[in-house]
């Protein structure tokens, strides 16, 4: 049976559009760091090569090699951790092109570094790019967190923040950084801004009441 996050994992991909408290798992992705404005060709060229890479472990059956565990999934979507260099952070108004970004696809975890480079040796084959060199794959385990769903456009984003930060305050959380978590549910290529859905998330620690 396959298994589809979008039913399976509901938890973790598919808040409502109210502030939620949860506990991330560990999970392991392969991802591309990056720097400056998403809006240019360079991050989509980073999220071209990591899903070339996604596809090409999921479809390894197809080609005769079945890893070890496999079984069928939907691919899952991808997932960005955002800051800004220190610039960014002294200037007064939003510079998009000081932004610095991890962008990356969450792997089964039957998946292994060696899978991830056999899938990596067919890309390189089938549709080379400088980029694919840079892809690193590793676990993460953000622990407790407070995520919400963003219905709209990503320049809207701020708003949805600030309720969540509103309900941190009033049940006595705290951030742990200031990176944070989008998890992209809608294709931007084929949904317009105003019905975009993105699931913001934070790092939290539980402070004194």
């Amino acid at each position: 049976m396959k298994h589809e996050w979008r039913k399976k994992e509901k938890d973790l991909y598919l808040p409502k559009e109210k502030p939620q408290l949860l506990t991330v798992p560990k999970q392991q992705f392969p991802m591309l760091e990056g720097k400056g404005d998403p809006n240019k060709a360079e991050f989509a060229e980073r999220v071209g090569v990591l899903y070339s890479v996604a596809y090409a472990i999921r479809m390894m059956p197809k080609w005769g090699t079945a890893p070890e565990g496999y079984f069928e999934y939907t691919v899952y979507p991808l997932e960005g951790i955002w800051d800004l260099t220190e610039k960014g952070r002294k200037e007064s108004t939003l510079n998009k092109d000081e932004f610095v970004y991890t962008i990356m696809i969450r792997q089964p975890e039957f998946v292994s570094d060696e899978i991830v480079e056999l899938a990596m040796e067919r890309v390189r084959k089938k549709n080379p790019h400088p980029y694919l060199e840079e892809v690193a794959f590793r676990s993460m385990e953000d622990g407790l967190s407070l995520q919400m769903l963003h219905v709209g456009p990503y320049d809207e984003e701020p708003k949805t923040f600030q309720i969540m930060d509103d309900f941190a305050e009033e049940n006595h959380l705290r951030r742990t950084d200031l990176t944070h978590r989008e998890i992209y549910l809608s294709d931007v290529r084929k949904v317009e801004p105003a019905k975009l859905k993105t699931v913001l998330r934070y790092k939290v620690e539980k402070i004194g009441e």
